[in-house]
């Protein structure tokens, strides 16, 4: 096959999260399988115009606030230029309406929709138009195939109006043999609690922070480090500063993979507080390292930790609540081994490769079931 595919960032862009490895993840993939993938995407200051990430031929133009204006142009002269199978829109920022741009199989991923939790991530104008953006997916998309990466994912799509027999949902996986339990690198001695992702106001570390700072009443060992990079950090330094948490929070900045194990196999346990995920990959690859996880009841965290099994689930928003969960992991040995250990048979569960092999068939059908439908049978 070959495919154009869309995604606001690629795995190289600083601001990469989520939504970039479960793309490369399943992409490199269908590379692996003879497909040739092209991706267009945003760039970012110094950022090469052209490369090959994971066997992948990345496009980059223009940067993460021009994109949403280049794109569509981009996409219309790649199509122009050379024939592809179908095409992929990886849908987790501003929709460019991909399918409205040809009359390839068009299939749609998407990880999870902002909704109103856009109005907690960015100021009301901008908001405003990622709320506007995404009303006529179910209209727009409507030729197209779905791939949702949760339960929680899918139901949302089908309440927007997206008909459900047109919507599978594939579950992310995690690579069990990388992150995996390493009696080489033991538990801090005292309670270290985790963040891992992004630093966006929606994700909420402000709870994670003000839960480290009640707990510490009890436990005054009890501390927080903080990985990942993000717009909100300002603010959050300030909280850190306001509550006089000093040590007792670190802000670890970027890390590598190699150090976000490390401090995955360290922790006591893995903090997302959340507002809404489509399933938050940290929390996974935490439980492979054998370390429960603490989330939000938020959709799609809800599904990825499993309350009382693989880790706990809080309130969202609820500080007070997520500290006394903390207190329980830090306090409760027995709790904290038997959580690690389901936690670690749940991710090993979950397959990259078979995600792909999935992804790969659903794409493949897109392509016939549009064959089948210009052919008129």
């Amino acid at each position: 096959m070959r495919i154009l595919a869309v995604n606001w960032l690629d795995l190289e862009n600083p601001q990469a999260g989520g939504a970039e490895s479960h793309f490369f993840e399943i992409f490199k993939r269908f590379v692996q399988s003879g497909d040739e993938v092209t991706l267009v995407c945003s760039g970012w200051e110094g950022a090469a115009p052209r490369a090959t990430v994971g066997g992948i031929d990345v496009r980059r133009f223009g940067g993460r606030h021009t994109f949403a204006a280049l794109g569509r142009g981009v996409v219309r002269r790649m199509l122009a230029e050379r024939a592809y199978d179908v095409v992929v829109e990886d849908l987790n920022k501003l929709p460019l309406y991909v399918p409205n741009l040809t009359r390839l199989p068009a299939y749609t991923i998407v990880p999870h929709l902002f909704g109103g939790t856009a109005f907690q991530q960015a100021t009301f104008p901008v908001a405003l138009l990622v709320w506007l953006a995404e009303r006529p997916i179910p209209w727009v998309y409507r030729r197209s195939m779905f791939h949702a990466i949760s339960e929680s994912t899918r139901e949302e799509l089908v309440n927007r109006g997206v008909r459900a027999e047109r919507i599978k949902v594939f579950l992310p996986g995690v690579d069990s043999e990388w992150f995996a339990p390493d009696g080489a690198t033991p538990r801090e001695d005292t309670p270290l609690f985790a963040y891992v992702g992004r630093l966006k106001r929606y994700k909420r570390v402000d709870v994670a922070i003000r839960a480290v700072h009640a707990l510490r009443v009890e436990i005054p060992s009890a501390v927080l480090h903080i990985a990942g990079e993000g717009d909100d950090r300002p603010r959050l330094l300030r909280l850190v500063d306001e509550l006089q948490l000093g040590s007792a929070v670190r802000f670890l900045g970027f890390v590598s993979e190699k150090e976000k194990r490390n401090l995955l196999r360290r922790a006591w346990a893995h903090v997302f507080p959340s507002a809404k995920e489509g399933w938050g990959i940290s929390n996974v690859e935490a439980l492979a390292c054998g370390t429960p996880a603490i989330a939000s009841d938020s959709p799609g965290l809800r599904e990825s930790v499993l309350h009382d099994k693989t880790g706990l689930l809080v309130a969202h928003g609820d500080h007070h609540a997520m500290a006394a969960a903390m207190g329980r992991i830090a306090r409760e040995a027995p709790l904290r081994e038997r959580l690690g250990r389901a936690g670690r048979e749940f991710a090993v569960r979950l397959s990259w490769d078979r995600t792909a092999e999935q992804t790969r068939e659903h794409v493949m059908e897109t392509i016939d079931e549009s064959a089948r439908e210009r052919s008129g049978s």
